[in-house]
């Protein structure tokens, strides 16, 4: 967690410097009542560091325990145990300490209410500072503990997605490599190879570590050498970009379900030779991938499988950006359009 703006070596420091302007200022106001300088300043440095003391100790208090907010009379009535305690200790020990002083001690005696009323509204005020003080630093655990569940659990979840995808793809390739491995075994081990670079790519990447456009295409073309493996002259691919966009960030794997559905809907339900487009733009500090795949409206009803699709991709791009609004899809003149928006960190 980090730390706090106003760090407690500062407090301290503040709270110091405090009370050496109070104790200075009461021993110019003592000096003012013909208080000889030796005794206003010892009169002052020795409350104050009594009070100081005090201060410190219902602070602290309140550190570990702070009453509920109803309950906050208590607060005061320990506040006026604390300042009735101070001037008692206070007086005797001045008394003590300047007993041949006559003048100063008559001064001392007429002087107890307004040191009393002083000590409980200094210590009244630090009660109140300090009770502030805690409950915001506490509010603030509180929202940090939060954002590190809400993070916890937004991972977690990118994680589950991700985990989807690789049993559902490895099942397929698998399978394709034992029907080819009786009647193609050239093209199973081509495969095999193909799929292992593929699934070590896959180990490498981290949801945190953003990959390039580029690193992406390269990942996805060895996605799409193992399907034109299984469809053999079926599939066909188009992959369309500019060079500057090539640098642009995306989140890993986002494209390969995309291209995965594409791929199902465009081609599971026809014989002929299928073109799937995957063209990546930049607009407006923003990567823009569209995946295009012709479909039959008569015949690509949903198939019952995985459920990660593009439902998959499009909760991943929420939990990601907090938007809803990054993916969109549109079927048209037997072309079925997804458009993918990735805005630049």
């Amino acid at each position: 967690m980090a730390e706090s703006p106003v760090s407690d070596a500062n407090v301290k420091t503040v709270f110091v410097a405090c009370w050496l302007l109070l104790a200075l200022l009461q021993a110019y106001a003592l000096y003012s009542f013909a208080i000889d300088w030796p005794i206003a300043l010892a009169d002052s440095l020795l409350t104050n560091l009594l009070l100081a003391s005090t201060c410190l100790l219902i602070s602290n208090n309140l550190r570990y325990y702070r009453p509920e907010k109803d309950r906050y009379v208590y607060l005061l009535i320990w506040c006026l145990f604390l300042a009735g305690l101070w001037l008692f200790i206070s007086y005797q020990v001045l008394t003590l300490i300047f007993s041949s002083k006559r003048e100063y001690l008559l001064f001392l005696e007429k002087s107890l209410i307004v040191r009393f009323d002083i000590a409980f509204l200094t210590l009244g005020w630090i009660a109140m500072i300090s009770a502030l003080w805690y409950n915001r630093q506490d509010q603030k655990l509180q929202e940090q503990r939060k954002l590190d569940a809400e993070k916890l659990a937004r991972e977690a979840e990118l994680y589950k997605l991700r985990q989807q995808l690789q049993p559902h793809f490895l099942f397929n390739s698998l399978n394709s490599i034992s029907a080819l491995a009786g009647s193609r075994p050239e093209e199973a081990r081509k495969m095999i190879h193909q799929l292992s670079d593929f699934l070590r790519g896959t180990l490498r990447k981290e949801e945190e570590q953003w990959v390039s456009l580029g690193e992406e295409l390269q990942h996805l073309q060895l996605y799409l050498n193992i399907e034109k493996v299984r469809f053999g002259h079926r599939l066909s691919t188009e992959i369309d970009y500019t060079e500057e966009c090539t640098s642009l960030l995306l989140p890993p794997m986002l494209l390969q379900p995309v291209v995965e559905n594409a791929i199902k809907f465009g081609l599971y339900d026809t014989i002929d030779t299928v073109t799937i487009t995957v063209q990546a733009t930049c607009m407006d500090k923003h990567l823009v991938i569209t995946i295009q795949n012709p479909y039959d409206p008569d015949t690509a009803n949903p198939r019952q499988g995985t459920g990660f699709g593009l439902s998959g991709v499009q909760r991943r791009l929420f939990l990601l950006f907090g938007r809803n609004d990054l993916l969109e899809t549109k079927a048209q003149h037997h072309t079925f359009t997804t458009q993918l928006t990735i805005p630049q960190k």
